[in-house]
Parts: C-alpha cells; structure tokens; sequence
C-alpha cells in the first residue's frame, strides 16, 4: 500500500504527501519491494531538485520583476511640491 501511494504521490508531484509517506517509511519485506523504494526515493529526490530549481528561476524572475517596476516609478517626496 505504501508503495502504491508513494507512487501516485511522485507523479502527482505531490511534496506533501511524499513528505508524510517518507516520514512514515514501513518494513519493507521482499528486496524487489526494497528495491522499488529505494528507485521511487531516488526519483523523489530528483523531483524535489527539479522544483526547488523551478522555484529558483521563478524567485528571480520576480526580483527582476519587481526591480524593473520600481525603477519605472517615480521616487516619493515627503514634501509637498506645487511646482510639479
């Protein structure tokens, strides 16, 4: 049962729920049911990086964002300005 929703939570890409079934690992009996684990802990493993990496690019995408828009901005006086 444990593999199984391993497996529909790594190609749901589901973090959480891999989180809480590696939390939970059972005594895995048979070594192809070992073996099984280890390939879906590895391929875990490769799913977080890849999204850490997404997350990576997607926060420096917004820095740049945010960058360019308060440039484009004028910049706020405290003083109350009639000539402008």
């Amino acid at each position: 049962m444990w593999l199984k929703d391993f497996k529909i939570a790594l190609v749901q890409k589901d973090t959480e729920k891999l989180d809480e079934l590696m939390n939970s690992l059972p005594e895995l009996e048979s070594p192809e049911e070992i073996e099984q684990a280890l390939y879906l802990l590895k391929e875990a493993t490769r799913l977080v990086s890849s999204l850490r990496e997404e997350t990576q690019i997607a926060m420096r995408q917004m820095k740049k964002n945010i960058d360019f828009l308060e440039s484009t901005t004028s910049p706020l006086t405290s003083k109350f300005d009639i000539n402008s």
